[in-house]
Formats: structure tokens, C-alpha cells, sequence
């Protein structure tokens, strides 16, 4: 049985990835600093961590033995308005999505050079890729930030550097950038989103977990350094 690690477990997508890598005859270690909602079963095995805290991140990786999947899943974004950012805020999103993927991506590196052999799998964003539209966010209180989008930007080149770096110890690394995926967003919102999506609707969970399973299984072996954007079109236009 392959074992896999999945960041923002306890999250939207990471519930789904879980879900869907259990199926797939994975061993997870499903980790978030809360894991009260995360299964555990056989497969899955919760793991509470603080993916922005290297000590923390090096002492779990002396525990885990061997990896075949990293899933670095785990992110947050901030809404208060460009002006009123704080340090603090800026901060944070940078710990969490930046420095917290490039920690468990370099822990899983250690430990999938030796085997020559690991899968790696960012997750990016289209705001990764381009500036949010703030006209469709409408009354719904929550709006895109500068912040989150160059974090992800960084996560798609980091992508890059890794696949570059660690190709030649048959470790591959790709990146899925989502668009919106519906979590109970207010209803403007969803009605704006769906005017700018060329296949007009939000995506689901599974079409984000769709493409991680391919990019786990061995129809990707080729794969390498690939940014996939899930977005139902939402860039191309």
C-alpha cells in the first residue's frame, strides 16, 4: 500500500483528496492543526501540525519512514481591503501557503531522494495566474487578496523549481490551480462567478480531486513541472 500525506485535511478540497485516495488504496496521514473531523481509520491516520513551524515539520518527518505522495493542500487568504492589510495578516498567509508547502516539500524531498521515487503535488490557484475580478465578489463580504495571489504564484513556480531540481531522482512535481470551487458562497457571488465561467457553473469538489487522481496514478509518470488550472475555462478569457 502506497502512503500519501495530505495538508489542509480537514479542509473543502482536503476532505475530498482524502476521501478519494483512501479509495484508491492509499495510507494518509491527514494533517491539520485541527483534526477533530478528520476519519480515522486504517487508511487514514489524523495528524494535528503546524506546517509553519520547522521544528515541528522536521520532528514529523524523523517519525514517517517513507512517502510516495505529498499533497501540499493547505492554504488560507485573508479579506479585509488592500489599504487595511496588516503585517501580521500578510504574514501569516505567506507562513501558511508558502513557507508551509516549501517545509513539507522539503522534508518529503529528504525522504522520496532516497527512494528514488516520490510524487509531489501542489496546489495553486487561478488567482495564481491572474488578478481576481473584484466586480464579481458584489455584496457577498468577501473579496480576493493581494496576498493569497502572490502566494500562489509562488506555489506554481516553486512547482517549477522543484520539478527542475528533483527530476533526476524520479521525483516528479505538479501543480493543480482550482477556480472557484462552491462551498456555500452567497448567491450573488455564485451568479457572477457562473457569467465569467465559460462552462457556466462553480466546481465541485470532485473535479479537483479528479485531477489529483490522475496526477497520482501511473498515467502521469510522464508529468513533470505541469501547472493544471481546473477552472472550467474561467482564464481563457
Amino acid at each position: 500500500m502506497k502512503k500519501a500525506i495530505v495538508t489542509g485535511a480537514n479542509g473543502n478540497l482536503g476532505r475530498d483528496f482524502v476521501e478519494m485516495l483512501s479509495k484508491n488504496n492509499y495510507e494518509i496521514i491527514a494533517i491539520d492543526k485541527c483534526t477533530k473531523n478528520i476519519p480515522n481509520s486504517k487508511k487514514i491516520s489524523p495528524v494535528k501540525l503546524d506546517i509553519t513551524d520547522d521544528v515541528a515539520v522536521s520532528l514529523f518527518y524523523k517519525k514517517v519512514g517513507t512517502i510516495d505522495l505529498l499533497v501540499n493542500n493547505a492554504g488560507i487568504g485573508v479579506f479585509t481591503p488592500f489599504e487595511d492589510r496588516t503585517a501580521e495578516e500578510f504574514k501569516m498567509v505567506t507562513d501558511v501557503n508558502l513557507l508551509g508547502t516549501f517545509l513539507m516539500s522539503q522534508g518529503s524531498i529528504k525522504l522520496m531522494k532516497k527512494q528514488n521515487y516520490g510524487k509531489i503535488v501542489n496546489i495553486g490557484s487561478i488567482y495564481g495566474l491572474k488578478s481576481s475580478d473584484f466586480r464579481i465578489y458584489g455584496l457577498s463580504g468577501r473579496n480576493n487578496s493581494e496576498v493569497y495571489s502572490a502566494t500562489k504564484a509562488g506555489i506554481i513556480h516553486l512547482t517549477k523549481y522543484m520539478a527542475a531540481h528533483f527530476g533526476q531522482y524520479n521525483i516528479q512535481t505538479n501543480c493543480i490551480s482550482p477556480g472557484g470551487v462552491f462551498n456555500n458562497q452567497s448567491e450573488d457571488f455564485i451568479s457572477n462567478y457562473k457569467n465569467k465561467t465559460p462552462l457556466g457553473r462553480m466546481a465541485s469538489t470532485k473535479d479537483i480531486s479528479q485531477a489529483l487522481e490522475f496526477l497520482c496514478s501511473e498515467k502521469s509518470n510522464y508529468l513533470n513541472g505541469h501547472n493544471i488550472v481546473v477552472d472550467g475555462g474561467f482564464v481563457s478569457w
